[in-house]
């Protein structure tokens, strides 16, 4: 158990390196995939809730540091919306909101059923990209919401939950290497039936 939450710690801290090679695709409305996002999301069904508040926190830290580095709020090269008026640590906040609302599926999760907690992800992502849109027009006291920007949401969403099949697949993985359970319950069911 430690042993598989210290590796999904780690694949997090790696999916921020990867996260700054991913590029924007400019034909799907400059639709991103939020690499760092969906490996919170997909540990946080894997793992329990001091686990997954952990990866909140480590996750929304580093998401905002890596936002406040540099001149106005960043790279404009690398983050081409600036976000210099919005206070350091709410990321923190909008990773647990979404770590929460993949702990709420973990029963049918631990059922076997994978499928629903990867559908999730894309709810989730959406669900934080509006908020985070909602709080830096707040604080900015200009509160307009294009249909652009709803697309290019949407988009992100989708992109982002395309993959999540690839990052429980790691993690299945990683569990297995560990031998580590994350689906327990579907393992007994499978024992019984084999047992009978």
């Amino acid at each position: 158990m430690i042993r598989y939450s210290s590796i999904t710690i780690f694949l997090l801290l790696a999916a921020f390196v990867v996260q700054q090679f991913l590029p924007a695709f400019t034909g799907v409305h400059d639709s991103r995939i939020l690499l760092v996002q969906l490996v919170f999301l997909c540990s946080a069904v894997t793992v329990g809730q001091p686990t997954m508040l952990t990866l909140a926190f480590i996750g929304g830290f580093l998401w905002d540091a890596q936002s406040a580095l540099g001149p106005h709020g960043g790279d404009p090269e690398v983050y081409t919306q600036q976000v210099e008026s919005v206070r350091f640590g709410y990321s923190i906040l909008l990773f647990g909101g979404m770590g929460f609302l993949m702990q709420g599926i973990q029963p049918l999760f631990k059922q076997g059923k994978w499928h629903f907690s990867a559908m999730l992800s894309g709810i989730a992502i959406f669900l934080y990209l509006a908020a985070e849109y909602t709080i830096i027009t707040f604080v900015r006291g200009d509160f307009s919401l294009s249909k652009a920007t709803v697309i290019q949401m949407l988009f992100t969403s989708l992109l982002t939950m395309v993959f999540s099949p690839l990052v429980f697949w790691l993690l299945f993985l990683i569990a297995k290497l560990c031998d580590h359970s994350i689906k327990p319950e579907a393992g007994r069911k499978r024992s019984r039936a084999q047992s009978l």
